[in-house]
């Protein structure tokens, strides 16, 4: 499979192969440094992709070898893999089948893993395109569910997750990982987002169709009565940090059962890797805080549905979270 992502040279391909599964497991040493026992194996990345498993490449092609029409002089459509010059491998995903219990018995879902965009390509939009070739690759398998997990503090992922991809999220999973010791997971409690991803959704194909939605702000929700349930104020730091340093989950789930708002906003850290660099205590307060309103709130029916967020000198992040479906 080889796929042109549109007006750049970026080129996606379908990875089956001992040499790619090589150049992955460097890709993963950039992305994620610091421990080697968090790389995906070459070899275990081969098994799934022979084994109904999908890996994903985005490669960079050299300048100068890509036009509209011909690429080195032939059409696209005549295009060989052997024709493809020297190029460098960027960002990838991939992921397997796997099973998941519904009220209606088992059934079959694609549990994505790791998505990587090496640091100078990214805001480029090529993890979009690779979500977007999974989501048409995992569909022709017949499968219309994919999950993954992700730091609920990490608000780039939450951002692109939610709001760009159209996943909802009900499953907040506690130390889901164990102790981390990654560059960018040490130091706190590996607390998971398991998002759920509905491929033939109305919402998911809005999300991924050429015609992008309205961004909608704070503004917007606040003026349609949502309310943020933990207001923040800045530290001597100069970090967000929640007014409350503790609130009793029967003081959230009494204001649920007694407004049910249909919905909500949720703020977090817009840099929770400065604040873990500036005070880790900062930090573990923002996992434990945050930790106690998603497990109530997703108790609650409510689910993670969309995300905002405010640029500028100071800027923040919410999540947006709707009662059930019903918001939808």
């Amino acid at each position: 499979m080889l796929t042109w992502i549109d007006g750049s040279p970026y080129q996606l391909r379908v990875l089956e192969k001992p040499e790619d599964m090589t150049l992955v497991e460097d890709l993963q040493r950039i992305i994620w440094p610091g421990n080697e026992t968090d790389i995906v194996p070459g070899h275990i990345l081969l098994t799934f992709a022979h084994s109904g498993g999908i890996v994903v490449g985005a490669y960079h092609l050299p300048e100068g070898t890509l036009n509209d029409q011909t690429f080195n002089g032939l059409p696209r459509k005549r295009m060989d893999v052997k024709q493809i010059p020297e190029s460098q491998l960027v960002g990838f995903v991939f992921g397997f089948p796997g099973l998941i219990e519904t009220p209606d018995g088992i059934r079959v879902k694609h549990c994505s893993h790791p998505l990587g965009v090496l640091p100078g390509y990214r805001d480029k939009g090529i993890g979009f395109v690779l979500k977007r070739a999974q989501w048409q690759l995992v569909r022709n398998q017949g499968i219309d569910l994919i999950t993954w997990t992700y730091d609920p503090l990490q608000s780039r992922n939450a951002y692109f997750n939610l709001s760009r991809l159209g996943a909802v999220c009900k499953t907040y999973l506690r130390d889901a990982y164990g102790v981390m010791r990654d560059g960018l997971n040490i130091g706190l409690a590996s607390d998971r987002f398991q998002v759920d991803w509905w491929l033939n959704s109305n919402r998911v194909n809005r999300r991924l169709s050429r015609n992008v939605r309205e961004k909608l702000d704070l503004a917007h929700f606040l003026a349609a009565g949502a309310e943020i349930l933990n207001p923040t104020q800045i530290n001597n730091l100069g970090f967000p940090e929640p007014v409350e340093e503790t609130v009793a989950q029967s003081e959230i789930e009494s204001y649920l059962i007694t407004d049910r708002p249909s919905i909500v906003l949720l703020e977090i850290p817009a840099k929770i890797a400065e604040i873990k660099l500036a005070s880790m205590e900062l930090a573990h307060n923002w996992r434990m805080s945050t930790r106690l309103y998603f497990e109530v709130l997703f108790a609650a029916g409510y689910l993670a549905s969309d995300f905002i967020y405010l640029s500028g000198a100071n800027p923040r992040s919410f999540y947006v979270l709707s009662d059930g479906e019903r918001t939808l």
